[in-house]
C-alpha cells in the first residue's frame, strides 16, 4: 500500500492539480467578496456562503483521495454501470427530487443539495470513451454513430424534463469529442447552419427567411451545375430533398418560436438580437453584470472595494454572474488572468490526452476538455451579455457543492487515468 500511495503521488500530473487549486482558490476568494456583503465577515462563519464553500472544498479532498486510490481500471471496467446508475438518479430526481427556482433538479439530504446532472457529465464521458473505445467500433458506421448520440442524450432528455435547458445545452459539447475521432464535420457545419437559421428566423421572421434561403439554395446548386457541366446527371433528388429539409426547419423554428416558447424565453431571445430592450426586467441581471464588469476598469477596484458588489447590484453574484465579481473588483487584467488559467488548463488536459496509450483514457480527456470548454465559454459569454442567458455555472468559480464536486470528478478521475499509464501494470 506505501508503494502503491508513493507511486501514485510520484506520477499524477501535478501541473493540473496546481491549476485546479488555484482556480478553486481564487473562485472561493470571489465567492467570498460576492457574499460577504454585510457588517459580519468572519472567515469560518459556515452559516454564511462562503463559508459552506469553504466546507464544499475541504470535502472535495476526501474525494480526490478516493478516486486517485481507485484502480484506474475500475473507470474503464464500470463506466456503463456508472453511467447506468446516473440515469437512475436522473429519473428520481423527477420524483424525489425539490423544485427550486421552477426546477426539480435537486435531492434534498437534511439540508444538503445534490444536483444529478452535475455528476452526469462526468459520467456521460466515460461511457461515451467506453463505446467509442471499442476496438470494432467504427465512427464511420451510421448504427455506431447512432449508438454516440443515444449515449450523449439520452441524460440530456432526462435534464430537459426537470426542465434546465442550460445543463441541457453542455451536451452538445461532446460534438468536439466524436470530431477528434474521425466524425465528419458535416455535423458540427449542419448544426451551426441551424442555429443560424433559427436567429434568423426569430429575427426576420418564417416567411422573409424561408425566401432568403431558397435563393440562396438555387444560387449555390446553380453554381456547383455551372462548374461540374452536368445538369442532366446532377443528383436532382438531393436538391429536392434539401429544399423541402430547409423549408420543414425554418417552418418549425418560426412555429416553435410563436406558440411553443414561453414568453420569457421569448424575451432572451429578443434581448440577445437587440429586438427590444429590457433592463429592468428579464435583461436586468446582464445589464447589472456588464456595468460591474466595466466599472473595475484594467486595474480594478481591489479585493472588497467593489461597490457594486458590495451593494449587491447584480442577482445572483456568487453563482452564475460570479465573473462580474472578478471584473470589478480585478478588473481586465485580473479576468484576463482567470481566462488564461482556464486555457492553461484546457491545453494541458488536451497536451495530456494526445499522449494517452490507452484511447479509452484519450477519448475521456477530450470529453472533459469539451465540457470545461463549453461551461467557461457560455457562462463568461453570458455574463457579458454577448450570449442568452442560460444559467450554467462557471467552473470552480460558482457556489455549490454539486457543481464543484462534479467538476472535481471530471479531473481527478482524469488525473488517474494519465498516471496509468505509468505504473499500473
Amino acid at each position: 500500500m506505501r508503494q502503491l500511495e508513493n507511486n501514485i503521488f510520484k506520477n499524477i500530473d501535478w501541473f493540473t492539480i496546481i491549476m485546479f487549486l488555484l482556480l478553486v482558490a481564487f473562485g472561493w476568494v470571489n465567492i467570498y467578496a460576492a457574499s460577504s456583503t454585510g457588517t459580519d465577515k468572519e472567515l469560518f462563519d459556515f452559516s454564511t456562503r462562503y463559508g459552506k464553500q469553504l466546507v464544499f472544498i475541504a470535502l472535495s479532498f476526501p474525494l480526490i483521495v478516493f478516486i486517485l486510490f481507485l484502480n484506474s481500471k475500475f473507470y474503464e471496467q464500470f463506466s456503463s454501470l456508472i453511467y447506468l446508475f446516473s440515469l437512475v438518479l436522473l429519473a428520481g430526481v423527477l420524483v424525489f427530487g425539490k423544485k427550486i427556482n421552477g426546477a426539480t433538479s435537486w435531492y434534498n439530504f437534511g439540508g444538503i443539495g445534490l444536483q444529478p446532472s452535475e455528476f452526469s457529465k462526468a459520467f456521460t464521458a466515460l461511457a461515451l470513451a467506453k463505446l467509442m473505445s471499442d476496438r470494432q467500433y467504427n465512427l464511420d458506421l451510421l448504427k455506431n454513430q447512432i449508438k454516440a448520440f443515444v449515449i450523449i442524450f439520452l441524460p440530456a432528455f432526462f435534464i430537459a424534463l426537470q426542465p434546465d435547458m442550460g445543463s441541457v445545452l453542455i451536451y452538445f459539447s461532446f460534438f468536439f469529442v466524436l470530431n477528434r475521432e474521425g466524425l465528419t464535420l458535416k455535423y458540427f457545419i449542419l448544426g451551426v447552419i441551424t442555429v443560424i437559421l433559427f436567429l434568423l428566423t426569430v429575427n426576420y421572421g418564417t416567411i422573409n427567411v424561408l425566401i432568403g434561403t431558397l435563393i440562396v439554395l438555387t444560387i449555390v446548386f446553380a453554381y456547383i451545375i455551372y462548374r461540374n457541366n452536368q445538369f442532366f446527371r446532377f443528383n436532382w433528388p438531393v436538391i429536392l430533398v434539401t429544399y423541402i429539409i430547409s423549408a420543414l426547419f425554418i417552418s418549425a423554428a418560426g412555429y416553435t418560436y410563436t406558440n411553443v416558447l414561453e414568453q420569457h424565453q421569448k424575451n432572451r431571445f429578443d434581448i440577445l438580437l437587440g429586438k427590444i430592450e429590457d433592463k429592468k426586467g428579464l435583461g436586468y441581471n446582464t445589464h447589472q453584470a456588464e456595468l460591474t464588469i466595466k466599472s473595475g476598469n484594467f486595474f480594478g477596484k481591489g479585493f472588497l472595494q467593489g461597490d457594486r458588489t458590495q451593494g449587491n447590484f447584480v442577482p445572483e453574484q456568487d453563482t452564475d454572474y460570479i465573473f462580474s465579481t472578478v471584473g470589478e473588483e480585478w478588473g481586465f487584467l485580473g479576468s484576463s488572468i482567470v481566462i488564461l488559467l482556464f486555457m492553461g488548463l484546457l491545453y494541458r488536459i488536451i497536451f495530456l490526452a494526445e499522449r494517452q496509450t490507452n484511447k479509452f483514457a484519450r477519448i475521456y480527456g477530450y470529453g472533459i476538455a469539451s465540457i470545461l470548454f463549453f461551461h467557461v465559454v457560455v457562462n463568461i459569454g453570458m455574463v457579458i451579455g454577448i450570449l442568452p442567458t442560460i444559467g450554467i455555472p462557471l467552473p470552480f468559480f460558482s457556489y455549490g457543492g454539486s457543481s464543484l464536486w462534479g467538476f472535481t470528478l471530471l479531473i481527478f478521475i482524469f488525473v488517474r487515468l494519465d498516471a496509468h499509464k505509468k505504473y499500473d501494470y
